[in-house]
């Protein structure tokens, strides 16, 4: 059995880690760059599994984020459960938002469709201290794209618009 210090300290390290996971998702909802850059370690990395981009640092975590805010203005990311384990947070999130500018992408710019989009997601957070060491956001591309109409829908995928 671990002395009570330590499962206090471990139960702190969790209760840390999840509040700055979150802190994360309301800077971004905010659009408050300056909060976000803050939230994130010198050496940070951003992994966004769906378009198979890795950043790091928080500057170029930021100007990543900025992209998607350009491309959702209204985007806002609603908790829809979380886990934490360690210095580990895992959040599923629901994104939602107005593709009211342009997205850009490697293949090039998709112009904005003015459509709604509803995008579950999940984020895995590690924290290290009191910042973000790696973030691995994973989503579905193909339902965001079909959403916006920059892809055709397969059977069983189609959203009312």
């Amino acid at each position: 059995m671990q002395p009570l210090w330590r499962a206090q300290e471990e139960l702190q390290t969790m209760a840390n880690a999840l509040e700055i996971a979150k802190s994360s998702i309301t800077a971004f909802n905010d659009k408050d760059w300056n909060r976000m850059k803050a939230l994130y370690a010198s050496d940070a990395v951003y992994d966004e599994k769906a378009t198979n981009r890795r950043i790091q640092g928080p500057q170029q975590i930021i100007d990543g984020l900025q992209m998607w805010a350009t491309a959702f203005p209204d985007a806002n990311g609603t908790i829809v459960r979380e886990l934490v384990i360690g210095d580990v947070a895992v959040l599923e999130l629901l994104w939602t938002g107005t593709q009211t500018g342009p997205l850009q992408t490697p293949t090039g710019t998709i112009p904005a469709s003015n459509r709604a989009v509803e995008l579950p997601a999940c984020s895995v957070i590690q924290v290290e201290g009191e910042r973000i060491k790696s973030d691995v956001h994973y989503f579905d591309l193909l339902t965001l794209l079909v959403q916006i109409g920059a892809a055709g829908a397969t059977s069983g995928q189609s959203r009312a618009a």
